[in-house]
């Protein structure tokens, strides 16, 4: 599936949309150059799961933890990260099996040998010509979701 989204409202209004459809325990990859919209992404998300909390990047903590109405989230920043095994030297393997919520990791492909199977990847990219403009692509949701 392909979206695009042409503003940072347009993105987060998207998002929200898509968490109604992640179920509980889901892992959520999310790859594009730094700007590419996975923080706003990872905010609309929030919105929906009922989180009223500020969601920020967790670039400098790496785990930020949220308490929703519906299911915990678990934003992952992989950036600061060199390889697979540090994140599991900081507990990684818990996040990817969220049996209380779901996990959001930004910059998940530095461990895409831990994803499970059933991760959902998204990928952001700029579109060039327009600066807000962002193409979203999504792979691994099964089609009776999207």
């Amino acid at each position: 599936m392909e979206v695009i989204c042409n503003s940072v409202q347009e993105t987060k209004n998207f998002a929200n949309s898509l968490s109604k459809k992640f179920q509980k325990g889901q892992v959520i990859a999310l790859n594009g150059d730094l700007g590419s919209g996975k923080t706003t992404f990872s905010q609309g998300i929030a919105k929906g799961l009922g989180i009223e909390q500020h969601v920020g990047s967790p670039t400098f903590k790496l785990v930020s933890e949220y308490v929703g109405k519906f299911l915990k989230l678990y934003h992952v920043d992989c950036y600061r990260l060199n390889n697979a095994e540090e994140f599991l030297n900081l507990g990684g393997e818990n996040l990817l099996l969220p049996d209380n919520g779901i996990t959001l990791i930004e910059w998940a492909n530095i461990i895409q040998e831990l994803l499970p199977e059933n991760v959902i990847e998204i990928v952001f990219s700029r579109v060039k010509t327009e600066p807000n403009k962002r193409l979203i692509v999504i792979r691994g949701m099964d089609k009776s979701n999207e």
